[in-house]
């Protein structure tokens, strides 16, 4: 049986949120601009979200609409910060996020 609904998730446009705390949604399968896309979060619950930008397999998107600044959660972690204003739907990546962890 578990093998039967993950077939169903993936023959959705789907992504996942891996901790309740996350503001970033995983993209399952390529997004392409205008698409609603199924978010299943660590609990099972699902939301939909219209992506405003082609998303890659594998790649972030936003869950809610971001300020410059501020933080990237994914993980449960912050991995990095806005370099400007992005709304929801949109991709997150290395030309529009950055990290400075490891530089202080």
């Amino acid at each position: 049986m578990g093998d039967m609904i993950f077939s169903s998730v993936i023959d959705r446009k789907t992504a996942l949120v891996l901790d309740q705390k996350d503001n970033v949604g995983v993209a399952l399968a390529d997004l392409a601009i205008g698409e609603t896309c199924t978010v299943i979060d660590d609990t099972g619950r699902e939301s939909a979200v219209v992506v405003s930008e082609n998303i890659p397999f594998g790649h972030k998107f936003a869950l809610h609409d971001f300020v410059k600044d501020e933080g990237v959660i994914k993980y449960g972690e912050e991995i990095g910060r806005m370099k400007d204003v992005l709304s929801k739907g949109g991709w997150i990546h290395n030309h529009n996020m950055y990290c400075d962890r490891g530089m202080k």
